[in-house]
């Protein structure tokens, strides 16, 4: 975790130094700052420090990593990472629920925003729930 929340301060420290570059630049060019752009670098900032912040927590209350030790072999980091789907057909739902609920706040019909979001809970559960039910379901659960 030592690598993780080094590289996310950094790019925090670049965003506000961008965003401090970026508001100076806009003030002195049209003699105000320009808030949209202004507020989306301050935003990132503030993201990339909380990730930042979250990952630099978590390592002080865990071991070192083989990837966070210089005298680390590479044999050390082999085994099972974790299991990962082969396919599913879900996230296709998933974004296409996004897509009408997104659909339906563009054109402000909140019938059309109300079926996309339960759309939405349901593409998430059959995601979810995917490798428990079904013909799919594994042993191990």
């Amino acid at each position: 975790m030592k690598t993780e929340w080094r590289i996310f301060l950094i790019i925090a420290g670049f965003l506000f130094a961008t965003t401090i570059l970026y508001g100076a630049w806009t003030a002195g060019d049209s003699g105000q700052i320009e808030w949209i752009g202004s507020t989306a670098l301050l935003l990132s900032f503030l993201l990339c420090s909380m990730l930042g912040g979250f990952f630099w927590f978590v390592s002080r209350r865990i071991d070192l990593r083989p990837e966070d030790r210089p005298d680390a072999e590479i044999a050390e980091g082999a085994g099972e990472i974790g299991f990962f789907s082969p396919g599913s057909y879900w996230p296709f739902g998933l974004a296409l629920a996004a897509s009408v609920a997104g659909l339906g706040l563009v054109f402000w019909q909140l019938w059309l925003v109300g079926l996309g979001l339960v759309a939405v809970v349901f593409a998430t559960c059959g995601l979810l729930f995917e490798y428990y039910t079904g013909t799919r379901r594994t042993a191990e659960h």
